[in-house]
């Protein structure tokens, strides 16, 4: 079992590729992209931890048109465009409204829809990953945080070691007055 990240699908959202510049000609297009770039890298039992805005529409059948062709278990974490998702929230492995904690391979992870500044435990090294900004929030190096919507990485989902890998190349310095103690 691996683990990924992920955000700001947007499946179904026409104009989400004019918003953010997405390289696709129609929302088919952008979708059918998605959907195959993550189920070439989650497997069936992989989790998958899917940062909101999920996708659009307003009938049930909608959202099943795209849940049900994804792989892995996903584990919701609601944003600011999820109505239909957090109607039909009971169909995702597990679901958070809007802030999760989780700890992988010793390492504490705050997963949220929107970027913070601090959060839980960000003096001792806990990270945080977030997506709603589609790639427009610059990169910070002394934080432990960064966009893991599908804008950032190539319209597909995150590794865990990816995401250590991107974490070990920041300067970790606490901007809290925790980081005092």
């Amino acid at each position: 079992m691996n683990y990924w990240f992920t955000a700001d699908t947007h499946f179904g959202h026409a104009n989400i590729i004019k918003y953010c510049n997405r390289p696709f000609k129609t929302e088919a297009e952008m979708n059918k992209s998605i959907i195959h770039n993550w189920n070439s890298k989650v497997k069936d039992d992989d989790i998958i931890y899917h940062l909101g805005d999920f996708c659009f529409g307003r009938e049930d059948y909608y959202f099943d048109a795209f849940f049900n062709q994804l792989k892995g278990k996903i584990v919701f974490i609601k944003g600011n465009h999820d109505k239909l998702a957090w109607r039909n929230k009971h169909k995702f492995f597990s679901y958070s409204d809007s802030y999760r904690e989780i700890e992988i391979n010793d390492q504490i992870i705050t997963l949220c829809h929107y970027a913070m500044r601090v959060w839980n435990k960000s003096h001792r090294g806990a990270w945080h990953l977030y997506g709603h900004s589609h790639g427009t929030l610059p990169d910070d190096q002394n934080s432990l945080s960064f966009d893991v919507g599908i804008d950032c990485h190539n319209f597909a989902p995150i590794s865990f070691e990816e995401v250590k890998l991107k974490m070990s190349q920041k300067i970790f310095k606490p901007i809290d007055h925790h980081g005092k103690e």
